[in-house]
Formats: C-alpha cells, structure tokens, sequence
C-alpha cells in the first residue's frame, strides 16, 4: 500500500472531502454495527472514567472517529502509537511525517493538530495576564505541554511585568535536534518594546533528558548579562525534557 495513501474515508462535514480520504467506501453506507457498538463504547469508558481509564492508542481512537467516521480506526491508533511512541508526541508530531504513517491523510492530519492546539490554549490561559511566581506549577504545565515533545529545539521567552504577571509569550528560535540559534539582542529589544521588568527563558532538549550543555550555561550567562545593564531580571531558565524539567534557579546556575 502507499505510504501515504491514507483510510478510504470521507471527513464529516467540518472539513472538505481530500482526495486521499475518499472513495474506497459508497457515499451513504453505514458502519458495521460491531463497528458503532465498540466506539460507543469507548466513549462510554471515556465520559465515565476520562482519559486515566484508557491507554494511549484508545484514546487517539477516540480523536480519529471524526477523521475515518466510518472504519475502524485501531489499526491506525497503534501504527501512529509505534511510530511516535506515544499519545503526546503523536500529536506533536510535523504533518509530513504523520503523513508518511500508512493511513493518514489530509483529515486525520487536521483532527490531531485541532486536538494540540486545543490542548496547547488551555494550558496557556492558565497563565496569560496572571502572576506567574504564584502559579508556577500552571507554567510548568504549560511548557511540557507547549515543548515537551517537540522534535527540535524550540527557544521561548515569558515576559514579566512589572508585577510578574506574564504579558507575553514568544516563540524566539527553531533549530535542530540538539541545537538553537539565541540572540541576546533580540530578546532584550523585545522586552523593552513590552515594557518588561523580567523574564522566564524557556527550551526543550528533544532527547528527553533537560541537562544543561556547556553552551545552555554560556548563552544564559550572555542574556543575564545584557538583562542586567537594562535593569530586568532573569527569573529562571528551564529546559524541558520529555518527563521533567530543569531550572537553572534550583540548580544554582543563575
């Protein structure tokens, strides 16, 4: 089969019909019983014990019914699962290699990336126009959800009012799997067009393990220092790993 064939299935109404979901079954036909049966009961599982009840490729199912309305949907939940290694990173993953997984296409790529950016906006209103230092645990929420599971590094920058209530949130630098390109100007530029007292440095390691490099430590010494002659502070710098993270704060690195 081609790769990048995906499931003979037509999205619901929300979306235009992709030349790769279509066709391979009669416009109209229902599912199989045994079909409708097993969705609704997972959905049954899902409402009465939420997301803990289920494993990863059940609940990816459960984003997938919408996609491929009228096949089964399992395969695919465990082909995207080993691919990924998980729910999380399933959804965090580029379009064109979840596209390279037999079976998705065009609607299946926009029902997860639908479901990330969802998860990605709730996490975040829990932080927006509101003291950080006193919801710290939301940030941290915020930060696995937004970069955890990335594929590349990702550089961020939280910036602080004066009260430490948090007016903006900007993606900085992409680079590679184990690399960013910072710029120090370019961060305190940004925080004095915002009129910002402080900030919270923010990247992921891709390889799951938030260890500081040799370079992690220089580049944050480079932007404390040009913080400091503005007069805004550096609040922390946390690398996020794939379970855990670290603050350089804790570790005594600023």
């Amino acid at each position: 089969m081609d790769p990048n064939r995906a499931f003979g299935e037509m999205p619901l109404p929300l979306f235009a019909p992709a030349a790769d979901d279509v066709a391979a079954a009669p416009p109209g036909r229902a599912a199989p019983s045994y079909l409708a049966d097993h969705r609704a009961r997972l959905r049954d599982r899902f409402m009465q014990g939420g997301a803990a009840a289920m494993p990863d490729y059940e609940l990816l199912e459960l984003v997938l019914f919408r996609a491929i309305p009228r096949q089964d949907v399992k395969p695919l939940a465990r082909r995207l699962i080993e691919a990924f290694g998980d729910f999380n990173r399933v959804l965090s993953a580029p379009p064109a290699r979840l596209q390279a997984v037999e079976g998705v296409g065009p609607a299946v790529v926009t029902e997860l990336k639908i479901v990330e950016a969802a998860a990605q906006r709730l996490a975040r209103a829990r932080i927006m126009n509101r003291p950080v230092l006193s919801s710290w645990q939301a940030l941290l929420d915020y930060c696995h959800t937004a970069m955890a599971h990335r594929e590349i590094e990702e550089f961020r920058v939280l910036y602080l009012d004066r009260k430490n209530v948090l007016v903006a949130d900007e993606e900085q630098a992409r680079g590679t799997v184990d690399h960013v390109p910072v710029y120090p100007r370019e961060i305190i530029r940004r925080a004095l067009e915002l009129n910002a007292s402080a900030l919270i440095l923010v990247h992921n390691h891709p390889s799951g393990d938030p260890t500081p490099s040799d370079s992690d430590i220089a580049m944050t010494t480079r932007i404390a220092q040009a913080a400091d002659c503005m007069g805004i502070t550096i609040h922390d710098h946390l690398i996020i790993g794939k379970s855990r993270e670290l603050s350089f704060r804790s570790e005594g690195l600023i």
